[in-house]
């Protein structure tokens, strides 16, 4: 490996700069582990030009802007087709916007949830689902930018540590930005369907004997001592490409907030980026009130819920993460303190849901024919907390954000309906009052009477039910 600087590029002041969101300081340039060189908190990137004399925007009007947008996804151009950077007067500046790695990541869909809307008795509520970019999460959204600027910095390797989805999609764009990629995972403790993913995108992938944290810190000291550009989210390249969810979002609704943003926590990058980007939004007058953006998290891996609880936002409470929701088994999120931050501006609040509320959930949200992983379920799982909690008021308008596809953790799902996933755990008990929502394979002798008696027994349970 030929040494190079493991230094982000200097960048035009005019353009964008790295604000520690600690201390505050700005500078043009920023370290390989994305910290402060003075509080060691994490960056974040700003434009200065947005807030010269009285005019927002540089160069176009709202409106103008708006139009623009829209307009291009009639365009056939590479950069046009990625519902990322057709976005990009709000994302950093490429030296050129044509050399982007893009798998035309975003323009994902936003669907009404009928069945849900009975269930939680909320009529508006919709679910915009990120688990339809190209390697079936979120993370393909900040990747395309942050791969990109990789490349432009002159990185022959990129790095990330990974509970399997961050891996997927990094190896992906590497691969189809000629990349080399090293991907670190817990041994174990990921969904082997992510893992696979990341072999397929030729990456190098180790399984190390910790979890994900250990796994984060690894790569933080790997980073500072080889020319190895990191891409996890405390990259705030990655976030700067997540929050383009929230401008498409607020564009599908015709740019009319809805009262409340819900999102999974993990690493709480996804949160921070969607929070970011509704601040800028007000702040440009793209949108004239803030949504609430509230953040659920398991049970098992609720670092936020205690920071906030039993830290007052200020002081991180570390726990030894543990769900089957493994896109979000994080015990130590870098995020937290913008996570924080974000919720503290928008109003928003933090909830915890069961093991068993979760597999509730994601079955509730299969059954409208969407589906998505367990970790992106833990978001309708909290709303019924918080509808409990009078936080959201059934007349108000509600978007539930799936981060996951449900095929990135299929075991999950094949478990669940063959009555395994709770078997011989301390949920068991509890997990049998979800037997109407499972739907095991029915093995049958093949003759037609015996199909023809199924459908006859599937027609007297629904007309029961």
């Amino acid at each position: 490996m030929p040494h190079t600087s493991t230094s982000a590029p200097r960048v035009r002041q005019s353009e964008f700069r790295f604000r520690c969101i600690g201390c505050g300081d700005v500078s043009d340039r920023a370290s390989q582990n994305f910290r402060c060189s003075r509080c060691k908190d994490l960056l974040e990137i700003t434009y200065p030009q947005w807030s010269v004399s009285a005019t927002s925007f540089p160069a176009k009007g709202v409106v103008e802007l708006q139009s623009t947008w829209k307009q291009r996804r009639l365009s056939s151009s590479k950069i046009d087709l990625s519902g990322v950077w057709r976005f990009r007067e709000v994302l950093p500046i490429l030296e050129n916007a044509e050399q982007s790695i893009t798998l035309r990541e975003g323009n994902t869909p936003l669907y009404e949830m009928p069945r849900c809307s009975r269930i939680t008795g909320v009529p508006r509520l919709f679910a915009k689902h990120q688990g339809m970019n190209p390697t079936g999460s979120f993370k393909d959204t900040g990747m395309t930018v942050a791969a990109s600027f990789a490349r432009q910095a002159g990185f022959r390797w990129v790095a990330c540590a990974s509970t399997g989805n961050t891996s997927a999609s990094m190896a992906a764009y590497a691969a189809r930005g000629g990349l080399r990629s090293l991907v670190l995972v817990p041994e174990g403790k990921i969904s082997w369907s992510k893992l696979s993913q990341a072999l397929d995108y030729g990456a190098v992938t180790c399984q190390l004997h910790t979890d994900f944290d250990g796994c984060l810190r690894l790569l933080q000291e790997l980073v500072l001592r080889a020319p190895v550009y990191q891409l996890n989210s405390i990259n705030p390249f990655r976030l700067e490409g997540q929050k383009t969810l929230a401008f498409e979002l607020l564009e599908q609704l015709d740019w009319q907030p809805p009262d409340h943003i819900i999102v999974p926590g993990g690493n709480l990058g996804n949160s921070s980026a969607i929070g970011k980007a509704l601040l800028e939004m007000r702040d440009l007058g793209l949108i004239s009130r803030l949504p609430k953006l509230s953040v659920i998290q398991a049970e098992g891996a609720n670092a936020l819920v205690r920071t906030l609880r039993e830290g007052a936002g200020k002081r991180l409470m570390n726990v030894n993460a543990e769900t089957r929701a493994t896109a979000i088994r994080i015990g130590n999120p870098a995020s937290w303190k913008k996570a924080v931050h974000v919720l503290e501006a928008t109003g928003g609040s933090c909830e915890q849901v069961s093991e068993v509320e979760i597999a509730q959930a994601k079955a509730e949200i299969g059954a409208e024919g969407i589906g998505c992983e367990p970790a992106s379920a833990v978001t309708l799982a909290g709303l019924k907390k918080l509808l409990k909690q009078g936080f959201v008021k059934p007349d108000e308008s509600v978007v539930l954000v799936l981060t996951g596809n449900l095929l990135k953790d299929p075991d999950y799902t094949i478990e669940f309906h063959r009555e395994g996933l709770f078997q011989g755990t301390v949920h068991e008990d509890e997990s049998a009052a979800l037997k109407a929502l499972r739907h095991p394979p029915i093995v049958l002798d093949a003759t037609l009477d015996a199909v023809i008696r199924t459908l006859e027994q599937a027609d007297q349970t629904d007309s029961h039910g």
